[in-house]
């Protein structure tokens, strides 16, 4: 869903954000007013805000309440109005480069180190996931013609695990009727292709490979394979069982949103005993950016699939040893919460340990 604000529209919702995480209650026209120079009257604010009420950026929780944002209040918020803040990012990079001794200090002591600097400085839970031994490599790739226009992808890796994908051949591959050893013979050109392009990469590199060094008219092929090797490499890339370190429980409980006994059980005990579902969310996106750097991936709300974290906020990006993601990094906390430094936060820390990793 896409919405497009006026100018005024974005500063009354950047406005009315910003207050209600810094003081988690609901928010009129008269705070704005005396708080923020908007140059408007608070008439003309509350007609802003009951538009942005109408839109779903904002709501009631009460009919003689002001306005709280809502989860896609906030994803505006996030995508739009904000910027990361360098602030904060200086702040965690003097922390971890001054405090953590990685000389003297085992990794598991190290991770600890750095979870805790992230729960202080964020006010958030830190969670960090201990590196993975990413080892793999692949030793064969093979494409296989079967029956009802269907094609079998397989990847052996150096220890001879086996991966495979099932792929629907491309519709002007089917509408043409080919011989099946015409597409036999196409399919095994293509495998030639993938085999001399990531013949002894591992299987979480495999989704960085250059298409437009395939041949012009073997390109049909390539956005079929492009997303079965990536579906691979993501499933390569989420490890199996790993260990979670987690940080900051105790503060970021004391937030209003948390007041409730029930609410708090059923966080902890999904930090606790339930890690195993966190680790597709926080090990995901683990792409960068074009200058290299970690990529964030902010989840609001209704956004998270498990039920608990449905009232917060997930901020994870992953850390790597070169090109290849190892582990992940985030924090979790209320929706109300002070984005502009958890972003910077998280990204200046995944990017220290990649660099560190590295």
């Amino acid at each position: 869903m896409t919405v497009q604000l006026t100018n005024r529209q974005q500063h009354i919702l950047w406005a009315t954000v910003r207050h209600y995480i810094a003081t988690a209650e609901p928010v009129g026209s008269k705070a704005l007013v005396e708080e923020y120079n908007l140059g408007m009257s608070s008439a003309t604010i509350r007609n802003v805000m009951g538009m942005l009420e109408k839109a779903g950026l904002l709501y009631q929780p009460h009919t003689s309440a002001g306005r709280v944002p809502s989860d896609f209040g906030y994803r505006i918020y996030v995508d739009k109005l904000i910027t990361p803040s360098d602030v904060a990012a200086r702040q965690v990079e003097d922390a971890l480069q001054n405090r953590l001794k990685w000389e003297d200090w085992s990794l598991e002591a190290l991770l600890q180190g750095a979870a805790q600097i992230l729960a202080t400085l964020s006010g958030c839970i830190a969670l960090i996931t201990m590196p993975q031994n990413v080892t793999s490599q692949l030793r064969h790739i093979q494409l296989l013609h079967i029956d009802s226009g269907k094609i079998m992808l397989i990847a052996v890796t150096d220890g001879y695990e086996t991966h495979s994908a099932l792929i629907d051949l491309p519709p002007e591959r089917k509408e043409a009727q080919l011989d099946p050893e015409v597409i036999t013979r196409e399919l095994q050109i293509v495998s030639n292709f993938l085999n001399s392009h990531l013949r002894g990469r591992s299987l979480a590199e495999i989704a960085n490979l250059d298409w437009s060094q395939l041949d012009r008219e073997f390109q049909h092929y390539s956005e079929y394979l492009k997303e079965s090797l990536a579906e691979l490499s993501r499933r390569n890339s989420i490890p199996n069982s790993t260990q979670i370190m987690v940080r900051g429980v105790s503060e970021v409980l004391r937030q209003p949103e948390f007041s409730q006994l029930q609410q708090v059980q059923t966080i902890i005990h999904l930090l606790e005993e339930e890690q195993q579902q966190l680790l597709p969310l926080i090990f995901d996106e683990p792409e960068v950016d074009e200058g290299g750097k970690s990529r964030v991936t902010v989840r609001i709300g209704s956004e998270n699939p498990l039920e608990p974290m449905r009232t917060c906020s997930l901020i994870s990006a992953t850390y790597r040893r070169g090109s290849v993601p190892v582990g992940s990094i985030g924090v979790l906390g209320p929706t109300r919460l002070d984005y502009e430094g958890a972003i910077a936060v998280v990204a200046a820390a995944a990017d220290y340990l990649s660099e560190a990793f590295s």
